[in-house]
């Protein structure tokens, strides 16, 4: 290996191979070192294989995705029909190597095979090889589609992850007022639709009391199939009922989250002075209005 390899890993890398053997970069490798390469360039970001093979790994599995979608298009799966099962196939011998080399090269292989993106990458595979056995499974490919993932971290996008997990903290502290709430709609739905059956009855479409609950949840969400109508003058003025009620219960659920991601928010900004303990301060605070101590921040 000549010294252009340097050029192409991280500093870092390149020290730590030389320190463990000098003349490293003047013969083969050694497989030790090997592997550290592979799994800088597969785990790594920041040289320029590294991004290069997330890169190529993000195209493989958006086109992979498009080749799945056209193979469901009946005429166009006629006609390229050969060709979509090698690209299929071909693809989901690219992703099983690259999962074997995250296997190979991970310090921990077990944490990685049974974490959320290594059970994810696993998934992306299996649906081919089961295909063999069941026919049509390999529409299940579109799993893949959670591997985007990884475009947080070639972009750099992870700093965003603090306001989802602020999202999903607001969510948590209001799961039991969302829960009492859709109790409510459902009970609503359940009261509304038996109300429809006894107004209606069968001749225009309500002829069960399940029907009857299905026309009330689209029409309470607004959605309106309109693959049933009440025909009658007292079931089209409680279907009017119904719909006002649907646009004023929109804005339960998003108030409620709307405050608890307001409560997140100020728990994060909150600035703690550590003199005096005070936290109510101005987030571009630079000292304590209260005592007059210097704010220490985590920036």
């Amino acid at each position: 290996m000549s010294f252009q390899l340097i050029k192409k890993i991280s500093r870092e890398l390149a020290q730590r191979i030389l320190k463990d053997d000098p003349d490293a970069f003047h013969h083969r490798l050694s497989l030790k070192h090997f592997r550290l390469i592979v799994e800088e360039v597969i785990f790594g970001v920041e040289t320029r294989w590294g991004k290069g093979f997330d890169v190529v790994l993000l195209w493989a599995i958006v086109i992979s995705l498009v080749a799945i979608m056209f193979e469901s298009i009946p005429t166009f799966r006629e006609q390229h029909g050969t060709s979509l099962y090698i690209i299929e196939w071909g693809f989901t011998i690219f992703f099983t190597l690259e999962y074997l080399l995250r296997l190979w090269v991970s310090e921990r292989p077990k944490e990685y095979a049974f974490s959320f993106l290594g059970i994810i990458d696993l998934l992306a595979i299996i649906p081919t090889y089961l295909s063999l056995l069941v026919v049509g499974s390999h529409f299940l490919l579109v799993i893949r589609a959670i591997r985007l993932l990884r475009v947080f971290r070639i972009l750099k996008l992870v700093r965003y992850l603090k306001g989802a997990q602020m999202l999903i903290t607001a969510i948590k502290a209001s799961k039991e007022k969302v829960f009492v709430f859709l109790t409510a709609v459902i009970t609503m739905a359940v009261i509304l639709g038996t109300l429809m059956y006894m107004v209606e009855g069968g001749e225009n479409g309500f002829d069960s009391i399940p029907r009857s609950i299905y026309w009330a949840i689209v029409t309470l969400t607004t959605v309106g199939y309109g693959d049933i109508a009440p025909g009658t003058t007292t079931g089209q003025f409680l279907a009017a009922l119904i719909m006002i009620l649907g646009y004023s219960i929109i804005a339960v659920p998003t108030g409620i989250v709307s405050v608890e991601v307001a409560k997140a928010s100020k728990d994060q900004s909150a600035i703690t002075c550590n003199r005096c303990g005070e936290i109510d301060h101005i987030l571009e605070s630079r000292f304590c209005h209260k005592c007059g101590e210097r704010i220490v921040t985590d920036s």
